[in-house]
């Protein structure tokens, strides 16, 4: 058994290949390299079952990546990244500040917001009076990301 005649074995360079594609995926991320490293490995496999010369390889290579890549890609970021939903419900991000109190860190002169301290966070706030910077006030509502605030005196 001879080991550079086994080294140069198409099933051992693709299998190569797809490894090295796929660690260079760790460090270049967007989940696309992973899919060519998938199809590398899928023509190691085809190799170590068929004799296959190299065009045929290099065409299974590239049209197995490419139907991966736009097939699988939005599942598999999904499965590794976990769901993204942009449809979240505004309550869930803001409606529960309603009824803390926060610091107003720069005044508020309606009909301009200023700015409201809370929980180490500076939000937009608005009012329907005029309210100073350092003065503590009720969050009373929210519209998108601003928030509607009273003052406490």
């Amino acid at each position: 058994m001879n080991l550079s005649s086994e080294f140069w074995d198409p099933t051992v360079i693709w299998f190569a290949i797809g490894l090295v594609i796929l660690l260079l995926e760790l460090l270049v991320p967007g989940l696309i390299l992973f899919f060519f490293g998938i199809g590398a490995w899928i023509v190691a496999l085809l190799t170590l079952l068929f004799d296959i010369s190299i065009n045929v390889q290099l065409f299974i290579f590239f049209v197995s990546s490419v139907i991966l890549l736009f097939s699988l890609r939005k599942w598999v970021k999904q499965l590794f990244m976990g769901k993204i939903d942009s449809s979240v419900d505004d309550k869930e991000t803001t409606g529960d500040l309603i009824g803390e109190h926060a610091k107003v860190v720069e005044t508020i002169i309606p009909p301009s917001k200023g700015k409201i301290e809370i929980h180490g966070t500076n939000w937009s706030a608005e009012s329907d009076s005029q309210i100073e910077a350092g003065e503590i006030v009720e969050i009373i509502g929210k519209k998108n990301l601003t928030l509607k605030v009273k003052s406490l005196k």
